[in-house]
C-alpha cells in the first residue's frame, strides 16, 4: 500500500486580499482580528523552525489597489507559499467593470506564480441570502476565472462556494459579510488539506438543525443590522470611501511567526 506523500515544508507564507483575509470578523479579546490566515499560519509555524508570515490585506480593498500595493510586494518577498483572494469586494459594487477585475486578476497571478513557491486561490464563500442571489452572477464570473487561472499556472484551488458548505448564516457575524470565529477556522482547515496535509477536521461538516427565530426576532435582527451596519456601508459608497482608508496592513513584514505582536 503505497504512502500519502508529506506536502513540502513551508518556511515563510504572505496572505493577500481584504477583510476576508484581515480576518474580519474572527475578533479577539484584545479588538484585533485573527482569522483563518493567521490560524493557517499558526498550524504551517508549528512545523518549521523559523518560519516568517506577512499579511497584507486590509479591509475593504478592490482588486485594483490588492494588484498595486499588495501583489508587487509579496513578489519581491519571495516566500514559499502565498494566497491571493480578491474580487469580491469589486462584485458587489453597483458599477463593476469585470473585464477590468479579470486583466487586473490575471496580472497579479501572472507576477506571483513565478515568485512564490506555491500559489493559492480561492473561490470564496457565500451566505444563502438575497445579496448572494443579486450578485451570484459576478460572483460566480469571477470564480470561473479563478478556477481557469488557477488550472493555467499550477495553482492550488481552495473552493469554498461550490455545494455551498460555509452558506449556513450561521457561519456569518452580525454584519452579514464576515465570517465568525468557527468559519475562519473552517476555511484554515480547507486550505491546510488542499495544500496535501491530513485532515484535522471536516470543514464541510454541516451544524446541527436550529429552531427558527420568529417573525418579531427576525425583524429587530434586520432593524439592528441595518442601523448598524448596512446605513454606513451604504454611505461609505456614496461617499466613495472605504473602511480601510488609511489602514496599514497588520503584518506588513516577512517576520517571524509567533512575534511579540502574535496576539
Amino acid at each position: 500500500m503505497e504512502s500519502t506523500p508529506t506536502p513540502p515544508l513551508i518556511s515563510s507564507y504572505v496572505a493577500l486580499g481584504d477583510s476576508f483575509t484581515e480576518g474580519m470578523s474572527d475578533r479577539l479579546p484584545d479588538g484585533t482580528y485573527r482569522g483563518w490566515a493567521d490560524l493557517l499560519a499558526a498550524r504551517l509555524g508549528a512545523r518549521a523552525d523559523g518560519f516568517r508570515y506577512a499579511n497584507l490585506a486590509v479591509r475593504g480593498k478592490l482588486i485594483q489597489q490588492i494588484a498595486e500595493a499588495q501583489v508587487p510586494v509579496a513578489a519581491e518577498m519571495k516566500p514559499d507559499l502565498v494566497t491571493l483572494v480578491g474580487g469580491g469586494n469589486d462584485t458587489l459594487r453597483p458599477r463593476c467593470d469585470m473585464a477590468r477585475v479579470r486583466a487586473l486578476l490575471e496580472e497579479s497571478v501572472e507576477t506571483l506564480a513565478p515568485a512564490c513557491g506555491q500559489l493559492v486561490l480561492m473561490c470564496n464563500p457565500a451566505r444563502n441570502g438575497p445579496v448572494q442571489d443579486r450578485y451570484r452572477d459576478r460572483m460566480e464570473a469571477l470564480f470561473a476565472l479563478v478556477e481557469e487561472l488557477a488550472g493555467r499556472h499550477g495553482s492550488v484551488l481552495v473552493d469554498l462556494y461550490t455545494g455551498d458548505p460555509l452558506g449556513d448564516q450561521r457561519f456569518w457575524a452580525d454584519d452579514r459579510l464576515h465570517l465568525t470565529e468557527e468559519g475562519h477556522r473552517r476555511v484554515a482547515e480547507a486550505v491546510w488539506q488542499c495544500l496535501g496535509n491530513a485532515a484535522e477536521s471536516d470543514w464541510r461538516s454541516p451544524l446541527p438543525p436550529s429552531a427558527r427565530q420568529g417573525w418579531t426576532a427576525r425583524r429587530r435582527t434586520d432593524l439592528r443590522f441595518t442601523r448598524e451596519h448596512l446605513a454606513p456601508w451604504v454611505v461609505r459608497r456614496l461617499t466613495g470611501r472605504s473602511s480601510g482608508d488609511g489602514r496599514p496592513p497588520k503584518r506588513p513584514e516577512l517576520a517571524p511567526w509567533p512575534g511579540e505582536d502574535t496576539p
